[in-house]
């Protein structure tokens, strides 16, 4: 179906520049305080979002949005949450510094799943009833332009490059690329039935999707995406009931997996790709993210965030947060310096 063209058409610049970015960046937070990021969990039965902040494991604001907040996506360059809101067929965009709202985008039909690109300046939301993905510009919110996908796309995923982006399409049981440059869905490929969430392993060049009836995890190779413009699947990792969200955790050594109606998590070597445990005693897990050794996992029927330790699975604390939690996506982020 033809080659994905990078914007920027020279890879191994675009590979170095990242890594030069990213030991500046790491340097410039070796000399600012050492605060931890916020998490920021969506919650469907009180309409809002709880600001949880990750030094304390705390809930330091409760912020409005619209009707049954879903997706969250960080875009921390710009300071800003931007939260779905499908009753509401709206997007919330929430100041990270005043924990505020402080737009409301209109986004079709019942936008679901969002994410942010790497740098921040673009965020992409599923439209689960007309079969789309919207794009909008992050520093100012304008719609940017909007790409017909399969049906009811889901969860999406970016690219590190910025250049693909990828987006679950539950109905059809697939998984579609997104060519940036051509706006364009480039190719698609079969994975379990009814994927939801994805996420992207981008030291492996790998996309993981979560296949919710049929119980396990899709394994899909990137490394040729520039090339050939194509993924393959190389593995399938049974899981538990219905898996919803995953994190890597330990430096990407583990894979932890949300399963609603097991009312578990699967904790899986992600080298290996071998299921090493199964953790218990959740309320219909939904959201899931990691910051260093910890794990949060958003309960959707015990409206709260359970905290574990990364490398054992064991739980820490739990976190009350509003009714019926989601923090469906990326949930997790830095408020940049002023």
């Amino acid at each position: 179906m033809g080659r994905l063209i990078p914007l920027r058409q020279d890879v191994s610049r675009w590979a170095s520049w990242r890594a030069l970015t990213a030991a500046i960046a790491l340097g410039t937070a070796a000399t600012l305080s050492q605060a931890a990021p916020f998490a920021y969990i969506t919650n469907q039965g009180s309409h809002d979002v709880s600001v949880i902040d990750l030094a304390t494991d705390g809930v330091v604001a409760t912020v409005p949005v619209g009707r049954g907040p879903a997706g969250v996506a960080v875009a921390a360059s710009q300071a800003k949450v931007f939260v779905t809101n499908p009753d509401s067929k709206s997007i919330s965009v929430i100041d990270m510094r005043s924990r505020q709202v402080i737009d409301t985008l209109t986004a079709g039909d019942g936008p679901l799943g969002i994410a942010a690109s790497d740098d921040g300046l673009r965020v992409y939301a599923s439209d689960w009833y007309r079969n789309r993905v919207l794009v909008f510009d992050s520093r100012v919110h304008h719609p940017l332009m909007s790409i017909a996908v399969g049906r009811a796309p889901a969860g999406l995923a970016v690219h590190e490059s910025g250049d693909a982006v990828f987006v679950a399409e539950r109905d059809d049981n697939s998984v579609a690329v997104i060519d940036v440059n051509s706006q364009r869905v480039l190719s698609r490929v079969a994975v379990g039935l009814r994927p939801f969430a994805l996420l992207y392993d981008a030291p492996r060049q790998r996309l993981y999707t979560l296949n919710v009836q049929s119980n396990d995890v899709s394994v899909l190779d990137a490394r040729d995406l520039f090339r050939t413009g194509q993924l393959t699947v190389t593995a399938t990792v049974a899981v538990g009931k219905a898996p919803y969200g995953a994190a890597l955790a330990q430096g990407g050594a583990l894979l932890y997996v949300t399963n609603q109606h097991e009312d578990s998590v699967s904790v899986i070597d992600a080298d290996t790709l071998k299921v090493v445990r199964t953790l218990k005693g959740f309320g219909y897990p939904e959201g899931i993210a990691a910051y260093r050794d910890r794990v949060y996992v958003v309960n959707w029927m015990d409206d709260n965030v359970s905290v574990l330790d990364a490398a054992s699975g064991h739980a820490i604390k739990t976190i009350a947060t509003g009714q019926n939690s989601r923090g469906f996506g990326a949930f997790i982020g830095d408020v940049p310096a002023p």
